[in-house]
């Protein structure tokens, strides 16, 4: 016979046999116990539980029936081998059978609830081969129950029945002693699946379960009322417990969910307050800095410098809030090309002017800062220029006045030595000029009509001198044609001033000089109302059509060129550019005559008499009402 020296070792030793069958039923309870708490933390629902608790007690109903069918073919077989079987020899077998088999019946209602927990969707025939696979293993795992088997065909079930309580109770003492013995005797002979009987267990262990009846039907028996009780109680217990945690996880939910919002809102609220402030931040900064502060600071822009740069030096100066933003509004505004030189800026002066200052250029060395400026049209007599001079037209209101008066220009005007000074100092320009008796003001005609600055300290003589000097240099490119033609310069700008009120285009003021040289060359009266009206003292006035039409022609004057032939003593304005372009270089004509269309300003010009009476009815004499 084969010797199973491991079998012993297999075999506790320091537990009995009856703490082993409840340590083996602790454990599968605890094994069931760990997987229906594994089901309730994974949130299976309430029918599910029910659905399990069903399935064990048909586990438990089956084990039931097994059990009934193992004793009916276990009597049959007691029967046959009572005469061969002694009590004694049995007793020391049965209480391991037992354990064994409580142990199998154990793990198979194990298996069965571990089998369902992961696979819901499995029939019942998968449980039954869950069972069959329990059985298997309780064959494989269980040699004391084969030997128990081969040698229980002794056995008298009557006298096992009188002597059951007495083995249970000898059988912790025998089971070292006899652990030996069977481990000589009994053969390891491993169960396959075909070993089976239809029932799951083999003719063996039937017959052994059948000499355990009292035993196992009473654990059994005592294990699954216990089970169900702990089982509802368990149940009912996670089912409060499963609600109470939905209900708090839905607090929570909802706490989180108004955390969240009121997060988002924050952000958003965040986000416009931040927009708000960079606007009205950037709209502080576009405008002027302080829009009371007249006084002028004086900046340097070098050459090649950048909006960057130019934007630190401004904003160093005090002239801009952040160079930042002027950065970005040139560029967003498209202001380039900016001017190196000096500059006289303000703190009144918006980002864009100040832009706008940098583009048209600087001096090349320091000036005075500019207090103010001062405006004199084209076409202004001397004494409309010094009713401008008192006007600062560097501000957009009207109260804000120059350090000038129109009584003390005029009087600088007419000062004969201020005359003589100014003719020694621009004498191409002033040797013509005509004299004092001839000419109402003899400086009339001279001073060119432009856009003056003027600084602490400015007197009215540097403002005179300074309108001079621009006329010097605008005449600069015609003094030698103008000595070619055989004329003076006083005769030029003394025409020019017609010119310059009788058209308003290039090309009309052009045949117009034509016409004014066409009727000098003939000797005819030059018979222009503009001579007629600065004689009177209204030229700048607004008049109607009709005193236009009806002005006295025959006033004693020098300025009177309708009974005087040539030209008046002087100019009696100031001709601008365009004026002064025309008169120098005319059209090549024939007319004589011309007339406007006091409507439209349309010019009509006539070589005859007849045709030119013909346009004054039509174009002028039919409009007066």
């Amino acid at each position: 016979m084969t010797d199973h020296k491991d079998d012993k070792q297999k075999t506790p030793s320091k537990m009995s046999f009856k703490e082993q069958i409840l340590a083996e039923l602790e454990k599968a309870n605890q094994i069931r116990k760990e997987k229906e708490e594994e089901l309730h933390q994974q949130g299976l629902r309430e029918d599910e539980l029910r659905q399990k608790e069903i399935e064990v007690q048909k586990a438990t109903q089956r084990t039931a029936e097994l059990y009934h069918e193992y004793q009916k073919e276990a009597e049959s077989q007691t029967v046959k081998d009572s005469e061969s079987l002694t009590i004694g020899e049995t007793q020391p077998q049965i209480v391991p059978l037992s354990a064994n088999h409580l142990v199998a019946e154990a793990i198979e209602v194990s298996e069965i609830e571990s089998t369902e927990s992961f696979s819901e969707n499995n029939s019942l025939e998968e449980d039954s081969g869950s069972e069959s696979y329990a059985v298997y293993s309780e064959s494989e795992t269980s040699p004391l129950e084969k030997q128990t088997t081969s040698d229980r065909s002794n056995t008298n079930q009557t006298d096992f029945s009188e002597s059951q309580e007495e083995s249970l109770e000898k059988s912790d003492e025998n089971f070292k002693e006899d652990e030996s013995d069977l481990s000589k005797t009994i053969p390891f002979t491993p169960l396959m699946a075909n070993d089976l009987d239809p029932t799951g267990l083999t003719t063996e262990s039937q017959a052994t379960i059948l000499s355990n009846d009292d035993i196992v039907h009473y654990n059994h028996s005592e294990n699954d009322k216990e089970t169900l009780t702990e089982k509802q109680n368990e149940t009912s217990t996670d089912e409060g417990g499963l609600v109470k945690k939905r209900a708090k996880r839905q607090h929570v939910n909802r706490l989180a969910n108004k955390i969240s919002l009121m997060i988002i809102a924050g952000i958003l609220a965040l986000m416009l307050l931040v927009a708000v402030i960079g606007t009205t931040y950037v709209y502080s900064a576009v405008n002027p800095i302080d829009k009371t502060d007249k006084k002028y600071v004086q900046v340097e822009i070098p050459v090649g410098s950048g909006n960057k740069l130019i934007g630190q030096i401004l904003e160093e100066k005090g002239l801009i809030k952040n160079s930042t933003v002027f950065n970005f509004y040139t560029k967003f505004k498209n202001y380039g090309n900016f001017q190196s030189g000096y500059y006289n800026l303000q703190k009144s002066m918006s980002m864009g002017e100040i832009a706008k200052s940098l583009q048209i250029g600087g001096t090349a060395e320091p000036t005075k800062p500019v207090l103010g400026k001062v405006l004199i049209p084209e076409g202004y007599s001397i004494r409309q220029m010094a009713k401008a001079m008192e006007d600062n037209v560097n501000t957009k209101s009207t109260k804000d006045k120059s350090p000038f008066s129109s009584e003390t220009f005029l009087k600088v005007i007419s000062d004969d030595v201020f005359i003589k000074e100014m003719v020694k100092k621009y004498p191409r320009l002033l040797s013509s000029i005509p004299k004092k008796s001839d000419a109402i003001y003899q400086l009339e005609g001279y001073l060119f009509p432009a856009t003056y600055n003027y600084y602490k300290g400015s007197s009215e003589k540097e403002m005179i001198d300074q309108m001079l000097a621009t006329t010097d240099a605008t005449m600069a490119n015609y003094y030698d044609q103008i000595e070619n033609d055989g004329k003076t310069v006083n005769e030029v700008l003394t025409l020019a001033s017609l010119v310059e009120k009788e058209g308003s285009t290039d090309e009309d003021r052009r045949d117009i000089a034509s016409v004014f040289y066409n009727r000098l060359n003939n000797g005819m009266a030059l018979q222009s109302n503009i001579a007629i009206l600065y004689a009177m003292g209204k030229l700048g006035d607004k008049t109607s059509l009709a005193e236009d039409a009806s002005i006295d022609t025959t006033i004693k004057s020098p300025y009177n060129i309708y009974t005087n032939t040539g030209l008046m003593p002087g100019p009696v304005d100031s001709p601008g550019v365009s004026a002064i372009e025309a008169t120098v270089k005319p059209a090549n004509t024939d007319y004589l005559y011309f007339v406007a269309n006091v409507k439209t300003g349309e010019v009509y010009y006539a070589k005859t008499y007849e045709q030119h009476s013909a346009n004054v009815e039509k174009y002028v004499n039919s409009q007066i009402q």
